[in-house]
């Protein structure tokens, strides 16, 4: 074979493998469809294993909804998701990321979805405008003692501001946010 003949075929191959990829990448309302899907799947997966968490979720001024998936390999491990956050007043949407990183030994893959809550405005707007970054300060509790509310199943991670964590086997009573951080998709809004 000649090289006339060889940067053809390459270049050939090149374009197609090209066009393979952009035609199978989803675009920006496919990807926001995918996301509403998700989070109203998650919602009602959290219905069921936790009913009193509608009440909760419907009378708050917010919530956030992400989808998220990460492996570790003995001392290191990370993952990623998407997720969407909804004013309750005004019904806005606003579609976000997350990234964790982990330390310590271990192995295996997890995949969990995480439902937050917000009972404050402030709380949400600050979430989507800034994102939020979990650390080793964040607080657990069970009962919020400012409006009494039992949020069985729920976590306290910041003032005002709960999370549910779910996984395939149902609903998991402490949070594994530690190192994850959360922040608006520019890409989608």
């Amino acid at each position: 074979m000649n090289n006339s003949l060889l940067i053809r075929i390459f270049g050939l191959a090149t374009l197609l493998f090209a066009t393979g990829v952009a035609s199978a990448a989803p675009d920006a309302e496919e990807q926001r469809k995918d996301i509403r899907f998700a989070s109203k799947e998650t919602l009602t997966n959290l219905y069921k294993v936790q009913p009193s968490a509608r009440k909760v979720v419907e009378s708050a001024a917010g919530y956030a909804v992400f989808s998220n998936f990460g492996m570790k390999i003995l001392f290191a491990g990370g993952g990623t998701g998407h997720g969407i956050a909804v004013d309750q007043v005004t019904k806005k949407e606003t579609f976000m990321k997350m990234v964790e990183v982990q330390a310590g030994l271990g192995m295996g893959i997890k995949k969990f979805k995480a439902v937050f809550v917000f009972q404050r405005k402030e709380a949400l707007d600050a979430f989507i405008k800034s994102g939020w970054e979990a650390t080793a300060q964040t607080t657990m509790a069970a009962i919020d003692g400012d409006k009494g509310l039992a949020l069985q199943g729920a976590i306290s991670v910041s003032p005002g501001v709960w999370v549910y964590q779910i996984t395939d086997q149902g609903l998991v009573l402490d949070a594994t946010l530690k190192g994850t951080k959360y922040y608006k998709n520019d890409e989608l809004n």
